[in-house]
């Protein structure tokens, strides 16, 4: 339905008219053109003349039609299903079929009245259930997340969660639920009943170990009535798919809700990925032993970088610098000052220098062992640095001045920096952060060093370097034109509660310093070289010509071989930027890969190795918690029902007088001026007027 308004006062109306009747009086009252046709002539061409007028003076008024558009929306009401391991395990296929078909006749019924929708959860959401129950975790937080990100905005109705209350992923649904405002229904699948069970919960270890270190692993024992029983917990390293074992250990059991940890030392005595098994022995009348063997992998890396930092003087720089690169496992990092007599640079893959070489100390036996040994550096130039000295030693930074007077500068980013990337979060706070204390004077960037970070002087942004990276004869030389890191670092936690932004920085720098320059025209690159088996293994490749441009002409193919020497042959997809392969979901167990192609008459090629890891939460919890659902579903007004309840849940949604259809009315506004009927309308009429004028002989 339309209603007609306007923006202007109804009373113009009668103005209009007038002014239309004025203009056809002006006309035709005392025009004689047509008095040898007819004098009704008249009176015709004026009401024409009359009612174009008016309509075009009511246009002016800028009238508006008003339409009111109604929709109804059907409640929403989700229906989702746990399809994990847990809630197979306890029903057979007779009891598996009708449950899947009380439930669809249930989510038939609903629809009549309804906008069903269906999940399934466990490892991931998605829509419709398949009843395959095969996911490896249970994941309920999520689920309602997703209820809430879809339909919080919609006809929401009612939520049905059928699912046996195990979660081993996400957060307690009781608590993450607290947003929805429709009621959850629950369906409490599984069985409460506590089984004897003795389970080898979790096991805490490092994913990384060091080549000679040794590594401790914290192994989780739990049992349920399985009181004056006893086992053994024990440790075997598998190789080539062959267990040996390393450890074991009696354990009694002495209670029927029993628990226990214990912790095991073990030696990493072998670099790569190191597969080790952790089992208990089974006890008479267990329900299962799926859950009392666990494979946990290792990776053994066989060095880290050493990193010295090395000062002219006690300085704050060096502790916050310390305990960034600290966080970086890969870093072993020392500390130190040129006087120490007992020092040996030479046992460093890196050296940062502070202030040095300095007024006192010009360090001429350490800088001839840096380059000897080729060892790359960071200088960080303060007020100690001796700058004639300093610029006889490095080939990436001048510094013209006394470096008896000083600057507070901050650093701004150079937009053609492209040695690595950095974050924008980085690149938009850094430079409002606290001033660094450098060396009044003249800057400049030598040779092929990049600069990273501008100087801004007050609000004067130059073009004086402060952060610089070079290199000289393949060693990679860096220079810091400015000492109060600390303060970096303390700006950062002050404005966001943690050292994010420098640590990004600091390890972004660090980690180009002392990365060693791969020399490879062949490269195959991998995210990590453990994987669980829900998850795909994705390999990316870089293929180099003989002047280090990145090509992908040739084929590149790809071996993996796992522990019992099965081949899976793949050949790599080509991308813009080189190659990539997806090599989807593979069996538990160890792997190595070698990947070929031929170029330019030159066989290419790259070996690896990765391990994929079994997912066995779902048997590490078997007994349901039907007391969560029954508080999950109190919470939000709706109850719980057992599988052979589910045609009542149906009847109990289909009759809850708070789920109803909402009623949506849209007001939809137009101008006039805009419809095409008006035009033709006024066509018509300023044109049936012209054409009897002339046909009548006036003009």
């Amino acid at each position: 339905m339309e209603s007609l308004s306007f923006q202007y006062p109804t009373y113009y109306l009668i103005f209009c008219a007038l002014l239309g009747l004025a203009y056809a009086a002006t006309l035709y009252y005392k025009d004689d053109s047509f008095k040898e046709s007819s004098t009704n002539w008249n009176a015709i061409l004026g009401v024409l003349r009359f009612l174009s007028v008016t309509f075009l003076a009511v246009l002016l008024l800028s009238p508006l039609l008003k339409s009111l558009l109604t929709e109804t929306k059907k409640p929403v009401v989700v229906i989702a299903q746990d399809l994990s391991e847990s809630v197979a395990a306890e029903m057979d296929e007779a009891a598996r079929t009708k449950y899947q078909t009380d439930l669809e006749a249930m989510t038939n019924s609903l629809s009549e009245k309804f906008e069903v929708v269906e999940y399934g959860f466990g490892n991931e959401v998605r829509q419709g259930i398949d009843y395959k129950f095969e996911d490896k975790v249970s994941n309920l937080s999520d689920m309602l997340t997703e209820v809430y990100d879809l339909y919080s905005n919609q006809n929401l109705g009612a939520v049905v969660l059928a699912t046996d209350g195990i979660y081993n992923e996400g957060s307690n649904p009781i608590y993450t639920g607290t947003k929805l405002s429709a009621p959850i229904f629950t369906i409490a699948l599984g069985d409460t009943i506590p089984k004897k069970d003795l389970i080898l919960k979790r096991v805490f270890h490092n994913k990384i170990a060091y080549l000679g270190d040794k590594f401790s692993i914290q192994v989780d024992i739990a049992a349920q009535n399985c009181v004056d029983n006893a086992t053994t917990l024990t440790v075997s390293k598998i190789e080539n798919g062959v267990a040996r074992k390393l450890s074991s250990k009696p354990i009694a059991i002495n209670k029927n809700d029993f628990f226990t940890t214990e912790e095991i030392i073990l030696d990493a005595d072998r670099a790569g990925v190191q597969r080790f098994r952790i089992a208990v022995n089974a006890v008479n009348g267990e329900v299962t032993t799926a859950n009392n063997v666990k494979d946990i992998f290792v990776d053994v890396l066989d060095a880290r970088q050493k990193i010295l930092l090395l000062a002219n003087s006690p300085h704050p720089d060096i502790g916050a610098l310390k305990r960034t690169l600290e966080k970086n496992k890969n870093y072993e990092v020392k500390t130190g000052f040129a006087t120490d007599a007992n020092l040996k640079v030479d046992n460093y893959d890196f050296v940062v220098l502070h202030q040095l070489p300095s007024q006192s100390n010009d360090i001429s036996a350490i800088l001839n062992t840096l380059n000897t040994k080729k060892i790359p550096r960071l200088f960080i130039v303060g007020t100690q640095t001796n700058l004639t000295r300093f610029n006889g030693v490095q080939p990436v930074m001048v510094i013209q001045g006394d470096g008896r007077n000083t600057n507070d500068v901050q650093g701004t980013f150079a937009t053609d920096f492209s040695l690595f990337k950095l974050d924008d979060d980085l690149k938009q706070n850094l430079p409002k952060f606290a001033p660094l204390l450098s060396p009044f004077g003249e800057f400049k960037a030598e040779g092929n060093a990049q600069t990273l970070l501008y100087q801004r002087i007050g609000k004067v942004e130059t073009k004086y370097p402060l952060l610089v990276l070079g290199e000289e004869n393949g060693t990679k030389i860096s220079v810091l034109a400015g000492e109060g890191l600390w303060r970096w670092r303390l700006f950062d936690y002050l404005q966001n509660q943690n050292h994010d932004i420098f640590s990004e920085l600091m390890g972004k720098t660090f980690q180009y310093a002392t990365l060693k320059e791969d020399k490879r025209r062949f490269r195959i690159a991998m995210d990590k070289n453990i994987f669980k088996e829900n998850e795909s293994i994705v390999f990316d490749a870089e293929l180099y010509n003989e002047s280090y441009e990145l090509i992908n002409e040739p084929d590149v193919s790809l071996s993996v071989k796992d522990g019992d020497g099965k081949e899976f042959p793949f050949t790599f997809d080509k991308n813009s930027s080189g190659y990539t392969l997806n090599a989807g979901i593979l069996p538990v167990g160890s792997y190595t890969f070698r990947g070929t192609t031929f170029y330019n008459g030159q066989t290419l090629d790259y070996n690896g190795q990765f391990s994929v890891q079994p997912v066995q939460l779902e048997v590490y919890e078997t007994t349901a918690d039907h007391g969560m659902l029954r508080l999950l579903s109190k919470q939000f007004g709706g109850e719980l029902f057992y599988p052979n309840q589910i045609s009542k849940l149906g009847e109990t949604v289909l009759t809850k007088d708070t789920i109803k259809p909402v009623i949506y009315q849209t007001t939809k506004t137009r101008s006039m001026i805009n419809l095409k009927w008006i035009f033709f309308l006024l066509l018509a009429l300023l044109s049936g007027e012209w054409f009897l004028r002339r046909y009548h002989g006036a003009y």
